[in-house]
């Protein structure tokens, strides 16, 4: 693996880092009810950030979107906008079900559909080439340690039930079907979210042309998507302000605390965007097939390091936790996969 290789593979495991880490806070959220804290959350990582970024980075970036193609354009906000009710049920997952269980099924299912779909539209070929081989067989290995995990998460709550294990998280706990069925929705939308980007690659080439470093053209792809998610995330947080009458939540007294731990996961995860835009371009033709999947097992290492560390696991039996290594073991076994693609 050469130096830009090399590179661009560190980047995705930085960006996989802060995505395994920005549910965190909301272990100690529970002040508030979950839209006070998701409302906040994507406002600091879908517009205040991206906004912020370009801005400081290429102040002209603004007027070379306008001039980006109207196709790609679309693409972008349609795709954007359908990823954000992915979040949204990423977000209720988390909640329902814990940070292990919920980014190893979500970030799981993520990763397969969006390493093998950008594949199929962008350069099918590769399918019949080794490093397509590769991806498809990683892909069956993934599906195969989900459903290990699944295992795993449907012995957890027969033996503890539907609320163990979740301390003072925000939200509500859900049963293990109803947690099961969100996740898969989110890790499916989510996925949607990385074949957006791919599709809408001429953005980036306007930027490009008009003279923006590779990292400030992808940035402009970014901030459609994030934006337009943004609405679709924003408007079910609204629905749940008025059927809950939480909105008078933040308004609560000692909220600056509150208020901090919603800013940190909207870095964290804001920021892991942005890097894991930076690795695509030095991870080749692939980039997206294969720094999508790499980030997102290290965030799935990560966030299940933090959910043992957490006592998520605490009660759950013996057999449980066997089927949950089981399942993480097999899903690094798709990564070194994966990761040899790019030979």
């Amino acid at each position: 693996m050469n130096a830009i290789l090399l590179t661009g593979a560190l980047l995705a495991i930085l960006s996989g880092l802060m995505n395994g880490s920005f549910t965190l806070p909301m272990r100690f959220l529970g002040r508030w009810e979950w839209e006070n804290v998701w409302c906040l959350f994507i406002v600091g990582s879908c517009l205040l950030m991206p906004a912020t970024i370009v801005t400081v980075i290429a102040p002209h970036s603004w007027v070379i979107l306008a001039q980006a193609p109207a196709r790609a354009v679309l693409i972008a906000i349609v795709t954007g906008f359908a990823w954000g009710f992915g979040a949204v049920l990423f977000g209720q997952s988390v909640s329902a079900i814990g940070i292990s269980l919920a980014n190893t099924l979500v970030l799981a299912i993520s990763s397969a559909l969006g390493s093998l779909l950008p594949m199929l539209l962008l350069e099918p070929q590769n399918l019949f080439r080794p490093a397509g081989a590769k991806i498809l067989l990683a892909v069956a290995v993934e599906l195969a340690g989900i459903m290990l995990c699944g295992r795993a998460g449907r012995i957890r709550e027969q033996a503890a039930g539907v609320d163990a294990e979740r301390g003072g998280m925000v939200g509500h706990a859900r049963p293990i079907r109803v947690a099961l069925l969100m996740a898969a929705g989110a890790g499916v939308l989510s996925a949607v979210f990385n074949i957006g980007f791919s599709l809408a690659q001429p953005i980036a080439d306007c930027g490009r042309a008009a003279g923006l470093s590779q990292f400030s053209s992808t940035n402009l792809i970014w901030c459609i998507m994030l934006a337009a998610g943004a609405v679709s995330n924003l408007a079910f947080c609204f629905f749940l302000f008025r059927r809950n009458g939480s909105l008078k939540k933040f308004k609560q007294p000692g909220g600056l605390r509150l208020f901090g731990l919603s800013a940190g996961m909207a870095l964290l995860w804001g920021g892991s965007i942005f890097v894991y835009g930076a690795a695509v371009p030095r991870l080749g033709s692939l980039g997206t097939s294969i720094g999508w999947p790499l980030s997102l097992a290290v965030g799935l290492l990560l966030a299940n390091g933090i959910g043992i560390g957490m006592g998520e696991w605490r009660q759950a039996p013996a057999q449980a936790r066997k089927w949950m290594v089981s399942g993480i073991a097999v899903l690094l076994v798709a990564v070194i996969l994966l990761s040899r693609a790019t030979l």
